[in-house]
């Protein structure tokens, strides 16, 4: 039985300003993201695309602060909606108090999407031409997150086996051990899947399925890895025994699965 390092969530203290590792994590997914999309630059079938235009680094920077700007919005607006909604119906303004927590991957996502429309529309560029070239980007931001997660010592896992060699007792979740869940979804959701993406992505697919790859892959993951995470307390366990992320997976696998067969069948 391993015990959690109880790291200071602040990692560098100036005066009253303050820099936390989560936000560390934040920024390290952002650069993850701009270095991983110029290598993607010189990929088929980017590095051969000419109309409209070709693709550019101005671009990806465009990307990604229009995802930045879906990701905050989104994942607040997402958590606020999914996970507490009478909560905020009461208390609207507390939507934008960041600096409280809460953050929703699947609204993140939501807000991504609607960006990146946007920008795909504003461009001229086809809108799963620009989600393909994110899609392989984005796993590793979201492994940076889940360190970022058990820095916190925050979504924690269920009760483990007390033999389990690497069950780990947080602190605020009593004395039992239990599984260390951010070091799970950073491993499925974080590496694995970018590994198999970024490979997936490398030879010649039909616009579409790369996206399709993402949401399928994703949703597969984070959903065995929610076997593992202790559900929202205010939530608990809802219909069929599922957590609240295994349900906002579901769509996401159907529509990965609907996605890459409807591209793999256009001309």
């Amino acid at each position: 039985m391993l015990m959690h390092p109880q790291i200071d969530p602040v990692a560098l203290q100036i005066g009253p300003l303050a820099v936390h590792w989560y936000g560390l994590t934040y920024l390290a997914a952002f650069g993850l993201f701009y270095w991983l999309a110029r290598l993607r630059l010189r990929h088929l079938p980017y590095a051969a695309i000419t109309a409209p235009r070709r693709w550019e680094p101005r671009d990806v920077e465009d990307i990604l602060f229009l995802g930045v700007v879906g990701v905050v919005a989104g994942g607040r607006v997402g958590y606020c909606l999914f996970y507490q909604p009478a909560y905020y119906l009461q208390h609207p303004l507390e939507v934008f108090y960041l600096w409280q927590g809460g953050m929703s991957f699947h609204g993140g996502l939501i807000g991504v999407l609607l960006a990146q429309l946007w920008y795909a529309r504003s461009r001229g560029r086809p809108f799963f031409e620009v989600m393909d070239f994110i899609a392989p980007c984005v796993p590793t931001g979201l492994a940076a997150g889940r360190v970022g997660n058990f820095i916190n010592g925050e979504l924690w896992g269920r009760v483990a086996d007390p033999a389990l060699p690497w069950g780990m007792v947080f602190r605020g979740a009593g004395d039992a051990p239990r599984h260390p869940s951010q070091v799970y979804q950073f491993l499925l959701e974080g590496l694995l899947l970018f590994v198999l993406l970024w490979l997936y992505a490398r030879q010649p697919r039909r616009t579409g399925q790369v996206s399709g790859a993402f949401l399928f892959g994703y949703g597969v993951f984070r959903f065995i890895a929610e076997f593992f995470r202790e559900p929202d307390a205010h939530l608990g366990l809802l219909a069929l025994g599922m957590s609240m992320g295994q349900w906002l997976c579901v769509p996401m696998i159907v529509g990965g699965i609907g996605l890459w067969w409807w591209s793999s069948r256009r001309a």
